[in-house]
């Protein structure tokens, strides 16, 4: 018995004809539209998506996210489930392999994480090059695209034998680049990887380590970094994954192509949202001010950050996952008095008919902030520490990419909506365009060139 194939039937108003266009795993193909024509000489139909809010760029099988029902699901697992009972190191090879590890497995992809975390000499050199007050997201993404010079061997990209090399560098590496870019920006000396603790353990001894001959990290501590990052792991075609696909399309080697990622991470509207969180918190100031700041935001007075999401239309199950962390946390810290007003800020915002109709619950965002700040993290590493998770999550994405044999080098389209074609004009023959962009463009020089630097 063949299997039914469903359809669209689309009638081009315009010149009456009627199509006939597949529709396979809910979608139909854009190229497909290319068919409706007004005449042999017409380019055919395009469609305009800005933002991509509802075209799918690939087919995927690595993160499931289903918004409306607050559903997020790795490799088929519910984040729920991975953030209790796995490590960050099991998930990653999940996100990686397609599969949860043996224990063999497991330990052979720990031992070759852990003995890949060093760094070249000269990498030291080179952070050293940066401002005393560099950002460390700046350092973390140039140090990251720096590395593809170190390892030439990551541009063969069809060995996957040399990819999975690349693909542990990039993960055993980034803590490490991570860590010296914080110390660097502090003007402390850089600590070295202690082989002997787990990723997180790791990580944190190479951020907080004195002057003890052996940094003990918190058990508590260590967990609930170890779980924040299995929670930011992967999120589907977000902004990052997406420009780590499309550079990674162009064959790019995997460094570069993560430095473009931690690029788009580096944005205030992606990786950013954790640390505009706290600076809302904290401009509230305290719970008797909570009322006065909802009547604002309801007014479009002010934003209430760490609430909504572009996918999710119900509560974030990441988000309830990161409550449970932040009671292990200041069960070591003590309470962060930020948290309360949080929590009475979501209790207030989940009863009121504004926030309900607009389907406004609290994403990963509004609790994070709080944690890290809790743990000793500055605002500067929160964007840095949400690289560090999303590490497996977008070499995943890339290699999928790579492998995939629908795929070729990303290259949207464009609706032109310019001049047509005019005649050139002499420059002694140019009047100028009063009012126009000419003039607006004249203006800022103007205003500009008292004021620009000589170098």
């Amino acid at each position: 018995m063949s299997e039914q194939v469903s359809t669209l039937t689309v009638t081009d108003n315009r010149t009456g004809q009627t199509y006939e266009i597949p529709i396979a795993d809910g979608a139909i193909r854009a190229t497909a539209l290319r068919s409706i024509k007004v005449d042999e000489g017409d380019f055919g139909l395009m469609t305009y998506d800005p933002a991509f809010t509802n075209t799918a760029s690939c087919r995927s099988a690595i993160t499931f996210i289903d918004g409306d029902a607050g559903i997020l699901r790795y490799r088929g697992f519910p984040i729920t489930e991975l953030a209790e009972r796995s490590s960050f190191l099991e998930v990653a090879y999940l996100l990686l392999a397609g599969e949860l590890p043996t224990g063999t497995e497991l330990a052979v992809w720990e031992d070759e994480i852990t003995h890949h975390t060093l760094v070249h000499e000269s990498i030291k050199k080179f952070i050293d090059g940066f401002h005393h007050d560099a950002h460390p997201m700046g350092m973390l993404l140039s140090t990251v695209g720096a590395l593809s010079t170190f390892y030439p061997d990551a541009k063969e990209i069809t060995d996957p034998g040399l990819r999975r090399l690349q693909i542990v560098r990039l993960i055993a590496k980034i803590t490490t680049l991570a860590a010296f870019s914080y110390r660097h920006s502090i003007g402390l000396p850089y600590v070295y990887p202690d082989n002997d603790l787990s990723y997180a353990g790791n990580f944190l001894n190479m951020m907080w380590k004195a002057t003890e001959l052996k940094y003990e990290p918190d058990a508590n501590l260590e967990h609930a970094l170890d779980v924040l990052f299995i929670l930011h792991a992967d999120h589907e075609q977000n902004c990052s994954a997406n420009a780590m696909r499309a550079v990674g399309s162009s064959q790019a080697d995997p460094f570069s192509a993560t430095a473009a990622a931690i690029s788009a991470l580096y944005g205030p509207l992606h990786g950013g949202a954790n640390e505009q969180v706290l600076r809302m918190l904290t401009d509230i100031g305290s719970v008797e001010n909570i009322p006065a700041f909802i009547a604002k935001v309801k007014d479009g007075k002010k934003k209430l950050m760490g609430f909504g999401h572009r996918i999710y239309k119900n509560y974030d199950p990441r988000a309830r996952m990161i409550r449970q962390v932040a009671d292990e946390v200041f069960k070591v810290t003590g309470t962060n008095p930020l948290l309360d007003l949080a929590m009475e800020l979501e209790r207030i915002a989940l009863e009121d008919e504004y926030f309900i109709k607009r389907k406004l619950y609290p994403n990963v965002d509004f609790y994070t902030g709080i944690i890290y700040q809790a743990m000793g993290f500055p605002v500067e590493m929160f964007p840095v520490l949400f690289a560090i998770g999303r590490m497996p999550g977008w070499l995943a994405q890339w290699e999928e990419g790579l492998l995939d044999p629908e795929q070729k080098i990303a290259r949207p389209r464009q609706l032109y909506v310019g001049y047509d074609e005019r005649p050139y004009t002499l420059i002694e023959n140019r009047s100028p365009d009063i009012g126009g962009e000419s003039d607006a463009i004249a203006a800022l020089a103007a205003q500009a060139a008292p004021t620009r630097p000589r170098r």
